[in-house]
């Protein structure tokens, strides 16, 4: 996979998101949510679950798994359009974000601010909340 998160600082909390055993994730992978407390790869479909902190491989048997949910600092990948510095950030694809809309704060999508401008396709400093 590509564009996984880099840690600039924190993460300050960690809480357990259950994940298919089959699956293999990459450390520092974004990832969305489903019900109940349930954790995949990022496609932009659902809300932001996490950041998975550790590298779960296909054949581990992990069906648990440790995701920063909040109060820490990543740079993140922009998934085109450019982010203006502190708008709020949604999931849009795999590993990447972008601004987020109307909508998507309506439905709880949002989580984070943009530290700095992200050009289009490029990184930049979000803290999430």
């Amino acid at each position: 996979m590509a564009n996984e998160a880099i840690q600039v600082e924190g993460p300050y909390e960690e809480h357990d998101f259950t994940v298919a055993t089959g699956n293999a994730i990459p450390q520092y992978s974004l990832m969305q949510g489903t019900d109940p407390r349930t954790a995949a790869l990022s496609s932009g479909a659902n809300w932001f679950a996490g950041i998975s902190m550790t590298e779960k491989t296909a054949t581990d048997g992990v069906v648990d798994l440790g995701l920063c949910t909040n109060r820490g600092i990543f740079v993140l990948t922009d998934s085109g359009a450019g982010i203006a510095m502190g708008a709020r950030v949604m999931l849009a694809a795999a590993n990447t974000i972008k601004t987020a809309d109307a909508a998507g704060i309506a439905a709880g999508k949002d989580f984070g601010k943009a530290l700095e401008a992200i050009g289009a396709g490029t990184t930049g400093e979000v803290k999430l909340d």
